[in-house]
């Protein structure tokens, strides 16, 4: 992976947005608000801004002039400088085609889930599965009512990639469930066993 001049996420969409048309800052937050961006990359007005200073003295962006609506102050427009579009199909680029090691939360709590009682993991796996079934509801009616308002699909393609990670987590899930609660094959007695012997107690483990 290249070391990025700036390497947030936030930075790559403006730089996209911009490679539209100039806009000023207030202008991309709007858009970004618009575009649903927040369920992708982490934002806020104060974050917004700094990115841009950020890209500005890098060099990505510049200055293109102003713009100024009724009463309200003028604000600074930028564009994407020659640099900053070089970066903008690199950056997605290398994203799109390289496979990136990241840490989720869940991944680190089944590396450790043998600290937690077979019965408690198989209970708030069925909580899990509840949550992930709301998750799954909300973004099939996203995906439908973009559909059904006559945009292209594509404005919604991060979000048919999150009910495809929805379903594969679903699936694990439920096998997981299953190879522990398994009458024949399932881990849960071993395991049960084996916990006890660590934690007589049951370590304080929430009902």
């Amino acid at each position: 992976m290249a070391k990025r001049a700036v390497g947030n996420l936030l930075a790559l969409a403006v730089l996209s947005y911009l490679s539209r048309r100039p806009m000023h800052p207030y202008e991309l937050g709007r858009t970004l608000r618009e575009h649903g961006d927040a369920r992708s990359i982490k934002y806020t007005h104060g974050s917004l801004y700094m990115v841009v200073g950020q890209l500005a003295r890098a060099g990505l962006i510049v200055e293109v002039g102003t713009s100024r609506q009724g009463q309200l102050p003028e604000r600074t427009v930028y564009g994407l400088t020659d640099e900053g579009r070089r970066e903008l199909a690199d950056w997605l680029s290398e994203l799109v085609e390289q496979p990136r090691h990241e840490y989720p939360g869940f991944v680190a709590a089944l590396s450790l889930i043998g600290a937690l009682r077979p019965d408690r993991v198989v209970e708030l796996l069925r909580r899990r599965l509840d949550r992930l079934a709301e998750q799954r509801a909300e973004i099939t009616a996203l995906i439908e009512d973009t559909v059904a308002a006559g945009l292209p699909e594509l404005f919604v393609v991060e979000e048919e990639y999150r009910l495809a990670l929805l379903e594969a987590e679903v699936a694990f899930v439920e096998r997981f469930a299953g190879r522990i609660t398994d009458p024949e094959t399932g881990w849960g007695r071993e395991w049960a066993r084996a916990h006890a012997a660590w934690d007589p107690d049951g370590g304080g483990q929430p009902d």
